[in-house]
């Protein structure tokens, strides 16, 4: 076979098309959201009242257990921090016999509201009279 004449075999060739796969698709990999935390309450402080209280020339203080407490805000009971405890010392040694005249605690024994505090005698001296009118160690009438 021949060629015919005039005509030649040419290629035709368009754009270029390049066909290719589709992109895998993206894998999302999240971590579990962390929990949430763990709120614990704190146990609720124990309720210390003495039973007999001292007046120091400025506040209330008494003594449970070997520990000194003053009369805090809403008339609760708070552990002394030092500044406290060193005023009260100071009283001490000029008052040497401040334990000869406590104040019987009738009146701030209820920390919580509908929870009155029981007596409760660890002291292991004499209450019976817990007054002292005639001493300047009550502080202010109460």
């Amino acid at each position: 076979m021949g060629l015919v004449s005039g005509w030649s075999l040419t290629c035709v060739a368009g754009p270029a098309i390049i066909i290719t796969p589709p992109a895998p698709p993206s894998v999302v990999i999240s971590a579990p959201a962390p929990p949430a935390p763990v709120v614990v309450a704190a146990p609720a402080p124990a309720v210390v009242v003495p039973d007999d209280y001292y007046y120091d020339g400025t506040e209330y203080v008494g003594l449970v257990g070997g520990q000194y407490y003053y009369l805090g805000p809403n008339n609760t009971w708070v552990v002394m921090d030092s500044d406290r405890l060193h005023h009260f010392q100071d009283w001490q040694r000029v008052h040497s016999d401040w334990r000869d005249h406590p104040i019987h605690n009738m009146k701030y024994r209820a920390s919580i509201p509908a929870h009155a505090q029981p007596m409760h005698d660890d002291h292991g001296y004499d209450h019976s009279d817990y007054n002292h009118s005639d001493h300047e160690h009550n502080g202010p009438p109460h």
